[in-house]
């Protein structure tokens, strides 16, 4: 079991205010989550939260009390997550938590612990089969999936391999109506098994994309020598969590036909927006601070990871590096292939100086490119030259669609209390 540490998403720019103390029955009082509006004034800061509010304030401290979070962005997202479990049948998608970590020793277990004690239905499936998954997921109760040591699943070929029809599986259930198909019976009848349930996994290493590219993702590191956090005993401490988990069910249940309507403005869009529209949903119907708070780490977050996406896909990396270059030219009409070398090429931080002997060649670049339909052609350049090159138009579209420029950061709408 991991020991209790602490998770890396992007640092906030917040920094809370001493928060009051709540008692949790059968354990010390403890802070309640910070609020993330340093000005408040006292008379508003006095009055009751929402009932919503409060429980997911509370839930937020429990988090708090075990794992150490680098941000409020990464808090509130866990916060949500769990919360968005109890209302499963009045969501579209069903967003996967990614729980990730670079080595050991990282609290990736310690956080699932809390995960699991909270979370609606918990199903833990340790190596479980693809089929012993699907025949455990029920359509009008979904189970909440939840995978520990994801990375023996996934993190080799030969695992992945092995795993493909888990990964399938898990893939499928983040929409609602994509059933597996499986011959049943003496009569060999083909059967529908439903898929759609939300899932937690914890790893070391990414996921395989597919799977991130589903998930809220919350990339766990060491606990600093100076961070402290409680230790986690199952016959003490889960009473407390329990005690959470059944006040999130008991406000929420009732809310299931409000939240099946809800349409909530979204700062993302396509799949971001997919996977994070529950837990702005839960945000929503919780009131106080928490719809600012979703929207915030919904941006911040999948900025993130859409950073990281950057930096590892090799060829929305070139897409980028050639914006630059021709940035970097005043983006002029065309750019020679050489000279669009030279600046992937001095880029320091980019892979194209190792791509191969002498750095990114001609050639290698036309093949990278290829997937987009974009190849160099004879350009005529200022003072009737010509040489092998690139139109920016050829580019544009590619751009808009692959790594499209970040937009401005919107105000987020005002949240409603339930």
């Amino acid at each position: 079991m991991d020991e209790p540490t602490s998770s890396t998403t992007p640092t906030s720019s917040v920094t809370p205010h001493s928060p009051p103390v709540v008692a949790i029955p059968g354990q010390l009082a403890i802070p309640a989550a910070p609020s993330a509006d340093r000005d408040r004034d006292d008379a508003s800061s006095a009055a009751p939260l929402p009932e919503g509010a409060q429980i997911l304030a509370d839930l937020r401290a429990q988090i708090k009390r075990y794992v150490v979070m680098p941000s409020e962005e990464a808090l509130t997202a866990v916060t949500l997550w769990i919360a968005a479990t109890h209302l499963q049948r009045a969501w579209q998608h069903a967003p996967r938590l990614a729980i990730v970590a670079p080595e050991k020793r990282c609290g990736k277990s310690r956080l699932l612990d809390v995960v699991t004690e909270t979370v609606c239905n918990p199903l833990i499936t340790v190596n479980a089969s693809a089929a012993a998954i699907f025949r455990s997921i029920d359509d009008e109760d979904p189970p909440t999936l939840l995978v520990d040591e994801a990375d023996a699943l996934f993190g080799t070929v030969k695992a992945a391999e092995k795993n493909e029809e888990v990964r399938g599986l898990i893939n499928a259930g983040h929409q609602r109506n994509r059933p597996t198909l499986r011959v049943t019976g003496p009569e060999h009848k083909p059967t529908a098994f439903p898929t759609f349930a939300m899932a937690a996994l914890a790893g070391i290493g990414d996921l395989p994309d597919t799977v991130m590219d589903r998930s809220v993702v919350i990339r766990m590191r060491r606990r600093a020598a100076g961070e402290k956090v409680a230790a986690f005993r199952t016959t003490r401490d889960t009473p407390a969590l329990h005690a959470i988990r059944d006040r999130l069910s008991a406000w929420l249940k009732p809310l299931y036909k409000r939240a099946l309507a809800m349409e909530p403005p979204m700062p993302v869009e396509d799949r971001a927006a997919d996977t994070w529209e529950p837990l702005v949903v839960i945000a929503d119907l919780a009131g106080g601070e928490w719809p600012a708070l979703a929207r915030t780490a919904c941006r911040v977050m999948t900025d993130y990871e859409a950073g990281q996406d950057e930096e590892g896909g090799l060829r929305t990396r070139l897409l980028v590096g050639i914006r630059r270059a021709f940035a970097a030219e005043n983006d002029p009409a065309v750019l020679g292939t050489m000279r669009l070398l030279e600046h992937l090429n001095a880029d320091k931080e980019a892979p194209w100086a190792e791509y191969g002997a002498n750095g990114l060649t001609p050639r290698g670049l036309q093949e990278l490119l290829k997937p987009y339909g974009i190849s160099s052609a004879n350009r005529r350049f200022p003072g009737g030259t010509q040489a092998k090159g690139f139109a920016r138009n050829q580019f544009l579209d590619t751009w808009a669609r692959y790594c499209p420029e970040p937009a401005p950061a919107a105000e987020p709408p005002p949240g409603t209390a339930a």
